[in-house]
């Protein structure tokens, strides 16, 4: 079963008093292209992040985000009552000394002092919050790997309509090709009766007919681009990780359907061959985005 590299992840866990957030997404990409928004309280942890991360994706455009939400009852910064009360007691002393009018409103003077509300304390990572982080990250990475599952399985429904739709557009080619050569047969010795006065020989006009139809034939095209098709579904039964040779198939079998085109000359077979280069357009649009 393939799978897509379009997904998403959210994952969220509480730690005493502030909630976890981990969010992971992914595009497509030829290669894993990973970028990281990290709380600086895990940035120490940025390597083993990005390890986690990279064991399970192996292609794609991938944006990790890790924030921290904290209960505004503790995120408000602390009022350093020692260093206020200091100032107060040195602004008093001045005060008398110099003989200069207190302020009017204390408050709003002593909260401007520099230090007065200034958060001192270092915030270290736990090995019990560490552990939770873990945890939350991998289940994140499990959703978005449900989530390219669950387009993979899309996708290959998209694809084995549109392979299917090429092979029935190939057969349809059948009745026109086997009209084909008696038609280009008329069609040469019609224009050859209606030059004044020519004779021909008819064994040579046969073996010229034989060498022209010879090089409109498109039985080889007709069967590798079977074998194409046939690989291509093999291919996509064989899991994930199988993005870049399908599209490779992909490109071989436009060889095959450009090929008959170009031996195609009749305007019946030649639509065919439009619609056929429709449906593989379609295809080679949507394998960008396979793992």
């Amino acid at each position: 079963m393939i799978q897509s590299m379009t997904g998403y992840g959210k994952s969220t866990a509480v730690f005493k008093n502030k909630k976890i957030n981990v969010e992971i997404k992914s595009l497509n990409s030829k290669a894993l292209d990973l970028s990281t928004r990290i709380a600086p309280l895990y940035r120490e942890k940025e390597m083993e992040i990005r390890s986690m991360i990279s064991k399970v994706l192996e292609r794609g455009k991938v944006d990790f985000s890790i924030w921290v939400e904290k209960d505004e009852t503790q995120t408000a910064t602390p009022i350093n009552g020692a260093i206020l009360e200091n100032y107060y007691s040195q602004i008093k002393t001045i005060s008398e000394e110099k003989n200069i009018p207190l302020p009017a409103d204390w408050f709003a003077t002593l909260l401007r002092l520099p230090d007065v509300m200034t958060r001192t304390e270092v915030e270290e990572l736990e090995d019990e919050e560490w552990n939770i982080v873990q945890n939350i990250i991998n289940d994140a990475i499990a959703k978005l790997v449900d989530f390219r599952t669950q387009e993979g399985i899309a996708l290959q429904k998209k694809f084995t309509e549109k392979i299917e739709n090429i092979g029935r557009l190939l057969k349809s080619i059948e009745p026109y090709e086997q009209c084909r050569t008696e038609r280009i047969r008329q069609r040469l010795t019609d224009a050859l009766e209606a030059i004044p006065g020519i004779e021909y020989d008819k064994n040579r006009l046969e073996q010229e007919m034989i060498y022209y139809i010879e090089k409109l034939d498109i039985n080889e095209e007709k069967q590798r681009l079977t074998n194409h098709l046939n690989y291509f579904m093999e291919t996509m039964k064989n899991g994930h990780g199988q993005g870049k040779k399908l599209g490779f198939i992909a490109q071989e079998m436009g060889r095959e359907i450009n090929t008959t085109g170009s031996k195609s000359n009749l305007a019946e077979m030649q639509n065919i061959v439009v619609m056929m280069k429709d449906e593989l357009e379609q295809i080679k649009e949507q394998v960008l985005n396979v793992m």
